[in-house]
């Protein structure tokens, strides 16, 4: 077989946007198989194994989620800079309905976790189905090719990144260890220098990467989670830089972090009980506020804002599609994943908090799939004779 017929198959995957979330499902699969296996035992030996030394010893887990993932979120937070000087949230009009949105998107999932949970020793996972998986979502969007309409595609970017920006202050704020105060006011001062960088116009980027480690460190050992050192950082990159940043940075992150992420922490050894734990209170939790909560609660505060003449509809999209599009922002893997290890210390919690989050954002990306596809395919029915131009 001629390489160019492997390639370009590949190549066109990668442009659609549909090859990261391949990728994240390939890892995840491969993962689980790995974990009950014959060599279940040395694949989970290998992300305990100790790597580092003095106050940077860490697993190889921990170095995956406090190290790599920060080059995640300091995505994340130029995407947000971005979306905030010239994007999507630069027009306040605009930006209201996906901020509503993300809102509710976030508080009615919770909702429904506490539902099943208040009161009980898992209460403290109440953030992990509020979130969206940004690159999986999109992807699912992709499938559909142009029957979405653009404004729906716009709609759901502008609201995942919000829900991304909702998704770092709840981890700042709720799921923050002991605070060290002296390592707080490191980064303080760190952080202080960088936005001193930015006003004073310092085009340099290795300074600020280099001032950018000092403030991960000083983070790291604060007790607040290391991955806000990433947003911080990218807050105080010079703007003429951001596009080029994030055009560096992508395909790292979509073809290799988040792969890396996907295998270290869905190692989950399922046994015969484990599909049956789904049915707790945690389990239930988790795989209906994704599935449903997020649904209802993007849409619910969709319809109140335009009912309540705050903003309107983006082109083309109708209610129905906008139902599609909430099912799919409960595709909640990644970000759902990385707050369910911080909700959790019991590993047997873990894992079944991360099996919820898999089965649950499989079945809203299936509904999802499926809404959308029955959304354009009303819209193709011919009007009804004698109706109305």
């Amino acid at each position: 077989m001629p390489l160019r017929q492997i390639i370009l198959p590949i190549r066109e995957l990668s442009e659609s946007g549909k090859l990261s979330g391949l990728l994240l499902l390939l890892a995840t699969a491969v993962s689980l198989l790995v974990s009950n296996s014959a060599w279940g035992g040395s694949y989970l030996h290998f992300w305990e194994t100790h790597l580092g030394w003095g106050p940077l010893e860490k697993t190889m887990a921990h170095w995956v989620d406090d190290g790599l993932m920060v080059v995640f979120f300091f995505l994340v937070g130029l995407e947000i800079k971005r979306e905030v000087l010239y994007g999507e949230l630069a027009d306040v009009r605009h930006a209201l309905l996906p901020v509503l949105a993300a809102v509710g998107g976030v508080a009615v999932p919770a909702g429904i976790y506490l539902l099943f949970n208040a009161g009980t020793p898992t209460s403290h996972g109440w953030a992990t189905p509020t979130a969206t998986d940004i690159a999986f979502s999109l992807g699912i969007l992709s499938l559909l090719g142009d029957k979405v309409p653009f404004g729906l595609r716009v709609f759901l970017t502008a609201l995942a990144i919000i829900d991304d920006l909702l998704a770092v202050v709840i981890i700042a704020l709720f799921y923050t260890a002991e605070l060290h105060t002296s390592y707080l006011l490191g980064a303080a001062g760190i952080f202080g220098a960088l936005v001193v960088l930015n006003r004073l116009k310092v085009s340099w980027l290795p300074l600020y990467f280099l001032l950018g480690l000092g403030l991960w460190f000083c983070v790291l050992k604060s007790g607040v989670h290391a991955t806000i050192a990433g947003v911080l950082l990218a807050l105080t990159i010079p703007t003429a830089s951001i596009e080029q940043l994030e055009g560096a940075l992508h395909k790292p992150i979509n073809y290799l972090i988040l792969p890396v992420f996907a295998l270290a922490n869905t190692a989950i050894v399922l046994s015969a009980g484990t599909f049956g734990e789904l049915l707790s209170p945690l389990g239930i939790g988790i795989g209906l506020g994704l599935l449903l909560g997020k649904p209802l609660g993007i849409f619910g505060a969709t319809w109140l804002a335009v009912k309540a003449g705050i903003s309107t509809l983006p082109e083309r999209v109708t209610w129905f599609k906008l139902l599609g599009l909430g099912f799919t922002a409960g595709i909640g893997f990644t970000m759902a994943i990385f707050i369910a290890n911080l909700s959790f210390t019991e590993p047997a919690r873990v894992d079944l908090a991360k099996l919820a989050v898999i089965i649950g954002s499989l079945l809203a990306a299936l509904v999802g799939l499926l809404v959308l596809h029955l959304a354009d395919k009303a819209d193709e029915r011919p009007a009804p004779v004698g109706s109305a131009d």
